[in-house]
């Protein structure tokens, strides 16, 4: 049995998918990874991985540069033979699918790590979606594929506009955290308490409102250290400019760390942790590290963010676009220690119970099991 594993880039395929891989090497599947080359594709080699390069460039909507990308991808797949494929995020979703039925592959994955800018309020991302929907209706009408979402919001979004089939779709609340990596730690008491936010730095992950929300809890006399790690990603439509956030550098409301690899490290020196999105997403992987590593959580009032955080119990809901709320919300952790700490306890709690790694990739592999690409219990 041979499966290729699908994303856009080598740092997804290396931050989020690494454990499926290992979890089929282990069930005696063949795991090819394919991706555009990037720095991480040697540390895909490191893990023991063969890496097939694809011919990709996430932010090009240039017609030839997108007919390249398909029939490189059809090349691959007629070159390797795969029995299944499984596929991360809209172009790999969409150009995969195309690649895998008409090379006739078995066995279709799709997973949908949130919706994204294609299915944004953005006036590009409508049009765009005016021209793909009715192909994308026909190209996902095939018993060969199966549909996994992160969210129930987002399954029955693409269940409504027939992207998706109820018999062959299902929910799987993220990837998962490895919560022997991620683990409390006691935290000094002294200085001001650390505000960290991690995460893709696009508009509609909320930095601005943040940076807003900052100003706000400081002109109240509230005091913190407010962090933000991550790089703009030029590869989305959303994202920031290097100029905007070395603006709001300079400004010394916010510090902003840029790409950082130790996550474990920061989030061990952290005592709130924030995310302030409204981009189309699933569950997000930094709120569930972040409640491994036990802090309290602010995050914004939508599906991916309720999965994990519960209103008053391990952190606060705010509504999305709304500094006021997140100031106000932070300025609560800060003045009250004991309140961060039971609120912190019960996002480890959440994590172990309901997100560890192995619980989630094992409804992978029950879903590989329901397909037929792994053997039965």
């Amino acid at each position: 049995m041979k499966v290729l594993l699908v994303a856009n880039s080598d740092w997804g395929l290396y931050n989020f998918r690494l454990p499926i891989a290992a979890a089929l090497r282990e069930q005696g599947v063949q795991v090819v990874l394919v991706c555009p080359e990037g720095p991480y594709s040697p540390r895909l080699n490191e893990a023991g991985y063969r890496v097939l390069h694809w011919e990709l460039r996430r932010r090009s909507m240039n017609p030839v540069l997108e007919a390249r990308a398909l029939l490189h991808l059809i090349q691959l797949y007629r070159r390797e033979l795969p029995d299944a494929v499984h596929h991360f995020t809209i172009k790999p979703n969409v150009y995969g699918t195309i690649a895998a039925r008409l090379t006739r592959v078995p066995h279709i994955i799709n997973t949908w790590t949130g919706l994204g800018f294609t299915f944004s309020v953005a006036p590009l991302a409508r049009g765009l979606r005016l021209f793909l929907l009715p192909f994308m209706q026909q190209l996902y009408r095939s018993s060969r594929v199966s549909t996994v979402f992160q969210t129930e919001h987002d399954r029955q979004a693409l269940l409504q506009l027939g992207l998706a089939d109820v018999s062959r779709s299902a929910v799987i609340a993220g990837s998962g955290v490895d919560t022997s990596r991620f683990t409390p730690h006691k935290h000094c008491t002294k200085g001001p308490p650390k505000v960290l936010m991690a995460a893709r730095l696009l508009r509609d992950k909320g930095v601005g409102e943040l940076v807003q929300a900052t100003t706000l809890l400081r002109q109240s006399g509230a005091v913190a250290y407010v962090q933000v790690s991550r790089a703009p990603d030029p590869g989305n439509p959303g994202s920031l400019t290097s100029a905007e956030i070395e603006r709001w550098h300079n400004q010394g409301q916010v510090e902003f760390l840029g790409h950082r690899d130790d996550v474990p490290s920061l989030l061990a020196q952290a005592d709130i942790a924030v995310l302030p999105t409204y981009y189309n997403e699933g569950v997000p992987f930094f709120l569930l590290e972040a409640a491994a590593s036990g802090l309290p959580l602010i995050a914004t009032d939508i599906e991916g963010c309720r999965a994990v955080v519960r209103e008053g119990v391990n952190g606060f809901i705010i509504p999305p676009r709304d500094p006021q709320a997140l100031a106000e919300a932070m300025a609560n952790l800060i003045a009250d220690p004991a309140l961060r700490a039971r609120m912190g306890a019960a996002s480890r709690e959440i994590a172990v119970n309901q997100f560890d790694q192995p619980r989630i990739i094992g409804q992978y592999m029950d879903l590989y099991r329901r397909i037929g690409c792994l053997p039965g219990r």
